[in-house]
């Protein structure tokens, strides 16, 4: 089993995080009908738990169709502006099917956690007040079986496991 040095770990994780919080919040603000592609496929852990799981605000969403349509629906409009965040690698070899990991020591196939906070505006965003919010999530690779000409499945980007999403009043 390779696994990447802590330095790529840290570079990947940190390069992933940032990408990842620029295309989400974005998607959030004004590209609603994307948010569900940035959720793993549905399916259960070992205890028969759905993944992703998804909680926004103490409340549990079932899926990532059903945040997405919470969001086109029910949502007023929004703007988040993320003032921090942070990663952390959980898991440096993560292997989601069973199958061999070729894409350890590139840190390609590692999960980790990233911690957000901000503000958002919800509502006519003139009059909106802005909110505190605070959001982790745990991310894990997407496989893509068509980039590795062979050599196994390598990640092309990182999808939503878990989320909690909560308002700071």
């Amino acid at each position: 089993m390779t696994v990447p040095s802590e330095d790529v770990a840290t570079k990947v994780s940190t390069e992933a995080a940032e990408k990842f919080v620029q295309k989400y919040y974005h998607a959030l603000d004004s590209s609603r009908q994307t948010i569900s592609t940035f959720y793993t496929p549905p399916a259960a852990m070992p205890d028969g738990k759905p993944l992703p799981a998804i909680l926004f605000n103490g409340n549990i969403i079932p899926d990532a169709s059903a945040m997405q349509t919470m969001y086109q629906q029910q949502m007023p409009p929004t703007r988040y502006e993320v003032q921090s965040y942070d990663c952390q690698v959980l898991n440096s070899n993560y292997v989601s099917d069973g199958s061999r990991n070729d894409g350890g020591a590139s840190g390609n196939n590692m999960t980790f956690l990233v911690v957000v906070s901000g503000y958002v505006k919800m509502g006519e965003l003139k009059e909106a007040k802005m909110n505190g919010f605070s959001e982790t999530f745990v991310l894990v690779p997407k496989l893509d079986t068509h980039s590795t000409r062979g050599r196994g499945k390598a990640a092309s980007e990182w999808l939503i496991q878990s989320q909690n999403f909560r308002l700071v009043v």
